[in-house]
């Protein structure tokens, strides 16, 4: 008996970390970063291409006004996966600055903290007067969210995508301009608890539905858990939100 149970421990340990280590395999893979042209990460006579530990940025050499993106990562999702949606603003004249989250996830509160720090400070550092529009991809919409809400006199311009966020916080008094962006097949941040939550934002809100898009879509990585199928391109999703960015930074120059 004592012999069976020892054999059973066992059995049960052995198949706990082979799921362990399937799971996390294929979680790492499904976001992975996938289809993203190396000229989008390089330099060229335009704009000026810098990956760091703690964020990638892509800097115009002739500005075009005063207006600069703050962008946060999503979980699990390399900056250089956002590289498509957000080059082509560098390319139109916008500083762009995507954060990097700690351990790719940030799993712990602590990690978030140093994504919004890691924000403030390059800032920070930056020419003053710069217009700030503060962004994110589903977590990372969370720490644009929550960024909005403690550094508001530091921001000139709030965009969420992909995100049920705020959840908690309410923001419906910001009064700097906001925009929310959703794809009507994400699985992930489902657009029914996005809705619900709508009242946390301001009246002035600025809905946008992305019809057919889905979570993945707004980077350049492989399919989530949860997600939904998407019913249009990746390109022509990213399309929508890159103009709707692209339309923040230019009321605000």
């Amino acid at each position: 008996m004592q012999l069976t149970r020892a054999r059973i421990l066992r059995w049960v340990r052995w198949v706990f970390l082979s799921w362990a280590v399937v799971s996390t395999a294929w979680l790492a893979n499904s976001v992975r970063t996938q289809g993203v042209d190396d000229a989008l990460l390089s330099s060229s006579s335009t704009v000026t291409v810098a990956d760091t530990e703690a964020q990638l940025s892509f800097m115009p050499i002739r500005p075009s006004g005063r207006s600069a993106l703050v962008f946060y990562c999503g979980s699990g999702v390399a900056a250089a996966a956002y590289a498509p949606l957000l080059r082509p603003l560098a390319d139109a004249g916008y500083p762009v600055f995507i954060i990097k989250l700690p351990y790719r996830f940030a799993p712990l509160q602590s990690h978030r903290e140093i994504a919004l720090e890691r924000a403030r400070q390059l800032m920070a550092v930056q020419p003053v007067g710069l217009r700030w529009v503060a962004a994110g991809h589903s977590l990372g919409g969370a720490l644009a969210a929550r960024m909005a809400g403690s550094d508001q006199a530091g921001l000139a311009g709030l965009v969420l995508i992909a995100t049920t966020h705020p959840k908690e916080e309410d923001l419906s008094r910001l009064t700097l301009p906001v925009t929310k962006i959703y794809g009507t097949q994400d699985g992930v941040a489902e657009p029914a608890t996005i809705l619900a939550n709508r009242r946390l934002l301001p009246a002035q809100t600025r809905w946008i539905a992305v019809q057919g898009g889905n979570h993945a879509q707004f980077g350049h990585y492989g399919r989530q858990l949860l997600d939904g199928k998407a019913e249009i391109s990746r390109a022509a999703q990213q399309a929508v939100a890159r103009s709707a960015l692209l339309q923040m930074l230019a009321q605000l120059r």
